[in-house]
């Protein structure tokens, strides 16, 4: 059937107005300036640094018996060498082993919406809820298997986001500068930092540095111990990036099929952890388990 022009006009504008959007939402424009900027670092600032474009995907899996989850963010514990994720279908704190495997699961009463879980210090923890605009810190051990509200040892209200749903996020243990990071997930696309001493929160949430012009939205934070780099993880620009101690992008990958060694694109990270050998790890909603391991350097 031959099309007529007004139709042809028509279906060209709508081709034209889904790839303006897809690159909108990759952020393609940013991203040449990602590997520009990239291609400029010397041996030496790559090797202090995670430099992400050496990692591969060694590890794809499933986590079986939670097809129906919602897991969001990620984080390691280096005491145990287990993973925290937290599920924001049903309120779950549930412990990973690094291979994706359930240890335990958690019930958190009284959460609504959990979206950000940190390991602190000395068995603390502190999880966000986005729907109640509330950060809580609680103290973890082997024995542990529920959390309720007379568990927590502080609770703070990081205030109200305008959009229910585009709230705090992101959630990492800086211990290097002793805050928590925490990221917004857009309007504006925001990197926080919030005072801590390691299990209390000490001082007032600031603004350190508005990601927007990199990422569409802002699902997950981890911070590198040995050079305290952060990384920051958007689900919509399916990206990955290494911010260095300004806040300006160090090294970044794409989390898209091909690349890295993913055999699928990632359908939507919303959790990353870092272990002391310099593992990533990440989750997707809905249960979905990633490992990301450094490929060796030839001699």
């Amino acid at each position: 059937m031959r099309l007529s022009r007004r139709s042809r006009f028509w279906l060209a504008s709508l081709l034209i107005l889904v790839l303006g959007l897809g690159a909108h939402h990759l952020r393609l424009d940013a991203r040449a300036l990602l590997w520009l900027e990239e291609s400029r670092r010397t041996s030496e600032e790559r090797a202090a640094s995670l430099w992400l474009p050496g990692y591969r995907t060694v590890l794809q899996v499933g986590v079986t018996g939670y097809e129906k989850e919602e897991f969001s963010d990620l984080a390691y514990n280096p005491a145990t060498g287990t993973l925290f994720t937290v599920s924001s279908k049903q309120p779950l704190l549930i412990e990973l082993s690094r291979e994706g495997g359930v240890l335990r699961r958690i019930p958190v009463r009284g959460a609504s919406d959990l979206e950000g879980v940190a390991v602190l210090e000395g068995g603390c923890m502190a999880i966000t809820d986005e729907r109640q605009h509330r950060l809580s810190i609680f103290r973890i051990d082997p024995g542990t298997q529920e959390l309720r509200a007379e568990h927590f040892i502080q609770q703070v209200d990081l205030g109200h986001a305008e959009e229910p749903n585009k709230g705090f996020e992101g959630l990492a243990w800086d211990p290097r500068h002793r805050r928590l990071l925490l990221g917004k997930e857009k309007y504006p696309v925001m990197l926080y930092g919030l005072p801590s001493d390691g299990c209390r929160v000490t001082g007032e949430l600031q603004e350190l540095q508005d990601l927007g012009g990199y990422m569409t939205d802002l699902a997950a934070l981890t911070v590198d111990p040995r050079s305290g780099y952060i990384l920051a993880l958007s689900q919509e620009s399916h990206l990955l990036v290494e911010l260095n101690e300004t806040y300006q992008p160090h090294s970044f990958i794409t989390l898209l099929r091909g690349l890295n060694g993913l055999e699928h694109s990632i359908p939507q990270a919303e959790g990353l952890a870092l272990d002391e050998a310099g593992n990533l790890y990440v989750v997707s909603e809905h249960n979905l388990f990633y490992v990301f391991r450094k490929a060796p350097v030839d001699p």
